[in-house]
């Protein structure tokens, strides 16, 4: 719903409700979504190597799982979003996912035996596995209930055409970015270093400490977030109350999830040995979604509503091709770095002895805690800077403590990802005031100029990793870390352009009564290009023999294909979104 549906006592936030120029709820959500994303990131991190490396999955069978749960994790917040839409309300829908993502994680903890090889043939720990597909089950299902909500609720804080809206998206985008940063340090170290255990059962906590975050910042969400009608709510639909009914079919959907999981990684029903279960729900869920969106746009909405809708569903269109290239960061791009790159930033400064601890793990305490006490001191003391000079402090110091494990600790395939969310960390702030200073001076791009824009710098990001295959296969030697690290700044600058700029537009051009299941729509897209990125990345799947090695020339030719192919399948792309620009624009009748 947009805040022009709202009434007007509930669609602004009072002076006292803010904090640092924003809605205190939209860092209630921003520190919620971190430790969702911190859990759900740090186990995503280390899924393929732990598959590959720990359960002895070859790369094909490994980027099929890790596409079905991709694709899913994203294909289910369609129905959460129009579940929430309809009856639970935004906060209810929260509460539940963060439930079933806190089981989901701590349940991955549990990693059996590692296979073995006996014989030539792969023995794997069943009933461990089993256990791993339910996990991954009710982190789907968690995810479809949290995600579409907890976004769509930072829209609501807002009022209509508030310029600070894209900033403010901005500020949650860097939450959920700050969890992916921690994640990938703390989870991705931890599972390597110490045990595929630990680095689950630290998302795991994450996920717990996330959802006691929203459980105490209810009261700074306004009243946006309740039911829209309690009393159906309440209603008995076979003999049970429609709000416990809805969470039971959830609870009981999870078995044909955690099955869906398992045909996955096995081959099981695959069309053509590429079509899986898992695609082909997620192509009737797209289906049926399409069928709904053109009736509604047909007959529910405003001449001026339908352009708008079918504005947004571009937008939805080019962050579907804008997240199938940077979904290969955590499958392409991970075995690349794994096999084919140094590690170490700065090797001289690496802690080499024992096995250190990463301090972000008190910067994962000190960020929420610290918020906490902020808003606090702002109640007490609204024309206080103290508040404003405690969270500075602490963020300060969790630099430091970021500094540090970025240079002394030794780095893995899997920690190196925390790369992505360091530089949306860093770059979010800076967007967020490139915006405000543009548009003071009416020089903001549109929204689908920006999308566009992300289009081209998500293409040019694959540029340094080729150069960096062609340096392997030239040479014979791993190619340096650094290149890594050039292709993740500008693949991160494509995403600040346009993924917080998206998540934005949804709550602006979604018609008021359809906001969380046209959030669930743009994160069907990221489902699809969960799956197309392992698709694509199949394309440089790399099997080794038993007892053999790895032949590093005909493997940096497998991958230097497919970066210069994703190079220009992004750059075509880019070049159809800036061409259709201009026509967007007009369709969205004024909302910037």
């Amino acid at each position: 719903m947009t805040a022009a549906a709202l009434p007007a006592s509930t669609s602004t936030s009072t002076a006292s409700d803010d904090f640092l120029g924003h809605p205190k709820g939209v860092y209630v959500c921003f520190f919620t979504e971190m430790w969702e994303r911190f859990s759900f990131y740090g186990m995503k991190a280390l899924l393929l190597l732990y598959l590959t490396k720990y359960h002895l999955f070859g790369d094909k069978a490994g980027l099929d799982l890790l596409g079905a749960y991709g694709g899913l994790v994203y294909c289910i917040p369609v129905f959460g979003g129009l579940l929430a839409d309809r009856w639970l309300g935004m906060r209810k829908a929260v509460v539940f996912g963060g439930v079933l993502l806190v089981l989901g994680h701590l349940g991955m903890a549990f990693e059996g035996h590692a296979a073995t090889r006996i014989d030539g043939q792969v023995v794997r720990d069943d009933a461990a596995l089993g256990i791993t597909y339910l996990s991954l089950a009710l982190i789907i299902m968690g995810v479809g209930f949290l995600k579409p909500n907890i976004s769509t609720i930072v829209g609501k804080l807002y009022p209509e055409n508030d310029p600070r809206r894209d900033s403010g998206f901005s500020l949650f985008y860097a939450g959920i970015n700050l969890g992916a940063l921690f994640a990938s340090l703390v989870c991705g170290f931890l599972g390597e270093a110490y045990g595929w255990k630990y680095g689950f059962g630290a998302a795991g906590i994450g996920m717990v400490i996330g959802l006691g975050m929203f459980l105490w910042g209810q009261k700074y969400l306004q009243g946006h977030a309740e039911p829209s009608d309690a009393p159906a709510l309440r209603q008995r639909v076979l003999g049970i109350g429609r709000e416990w009914l809805i969470y039971a079919v959830a609870v009981l959907a999870v078995i044909p999830v955690a099955a869906l999981m398992w045909a996955a990684a096995n081959g099981a029903f695959a069309l053509g040995g590429e079509l899986s279960l898992a695609l082909m729900l997620m192509i009737v869920v797209l289906g049926a979604v399409l069928l709904w969106f053109a009736w509604f746009t047909g007959t529910r909405c405003t001449p001026v509503q339908r352009q708008q809708m079918i504005a947004l569903m571009a937008l939805i269109f080019m962050a579907l091709v804008f997240f199938t290239l940077y979904e290969q960061t955590y499958g392409s791009w991970v075995t690349f770095t794994d096999r084919l790159l140094t590690k170490d930033l700065v090797p001289a400064l690496v802690v080499r002895g024992g096995t250190p601890l990463p301090w972000s793990i008190a910067s994962l305490l000190l960020a929420p805690l610290g918020f906490v006490a902020a808003a606090r001191l702002s109640e007490r003391s609204p024309a206080s800077s103290a508040p404003r000079n405690l969270f500075i402090a602490i963020v300060a110091l969790m630099l430091v403590m970021l500094i540090r494990d970025c240079l002394v600790i030794p780095q893995t395939a899997g920690s190196l990802t925390y790369l992505g969310g360091l530089f949306l960390v860093v770059l979010a702030p800076l967007f967020a005031i490139l915006w405000a200073w543009l548009d003071r001076r009416r020089l903001d791009p549109s929204k689908p100029l920006k999308s566009s824009f992300g289009l081209v710098f998500a293409a040019l990001s694959f540029v340094p990793l080729a150069l960096a295959a062609q340096q392997v296969g030239a040479t014979g030697q791993m190619a340096s870390v650094w290149w890594l690290v050039l292709a993740y700044l500008i693949l991160e600058i494509g995403e600040m352009c346009l993924s917080p700029v998206g998540l934005s537009a949804v709550t602006q051009l979604a018609a008021p009564r359809v906001v969380s299941l046209m959030m669930g729509t743009w994160f069907l897209a990221t489902a699809f290009s969960e799956t197309l990125a392992a698709l694509f990345g199949k394309l440089a799947a790399i099997e080794v023999p038993e007892g053999g090695t790895l032949n590093l020339s005909s493997a940096a030719a497998s991958y230097e294909h497919l970066f210069w192919l994703l190079m220009w399948i992004g750059l075509g792309c880019a070049a159809v979104a800036l061409a259709c620009a201009p026509l967007l624009k007009r369709m969205m009748h004024g909302v910037r």
